[in-house]
């Protein structure tokens, strides 16, 4: 990673990891993909809404505008494969953003916890 000059690693492994594998990981800031997940962009399914994670700053106008702390808001898992997909960890805020019939346009907001 270092010659390629880059900041992340993904790791695809047809078998599962280690415990000492995801605790170095998470060190290098390397994700680790099993197998089993899907090889193609989910986005792409007229099914699956648009999923992004908030930055700083529109996470802090978010709580200032909802009074809300972060844990009060509804919960999506880590291990929930569009969370994998935008690079989701436990602690961020995704919003995500439905086509609705009634409405044109849905905006829902979930909080990352671990598994």
């Amino acid at each position: 990673m270092k010659e390629a000059g880059a900041e992340k690693g993904m790791m695809v492994a047809n078998t599962r990891y280690t415990f000492a594998a995801k605790k170095r990981s998470k060190k290098y800031d390397i994700e680790l993909i099993p197998k089993r997940f899907p090889s193609f962009d989910i986005f792409k399914h007229e099914l699956v809404p648009k999923h992004e994670v908030l930055s700083p700053e529109e996470l802090k106008n978010l709580l200032e505008k909802y009074r809300v702390k972060p844990y009060q808001l509804p919960r999506i898992r880590a291990s929930d494969t569009a969370a994998i997909a935008i690079g989701a960890k436990p602690g961020d805020v995704v919003k995500i953003t439905r086509k609705s019939v009634t409405a044109g346009q849905s905006v829902s907001y979930r909080y990352v916890i671990p598994g």
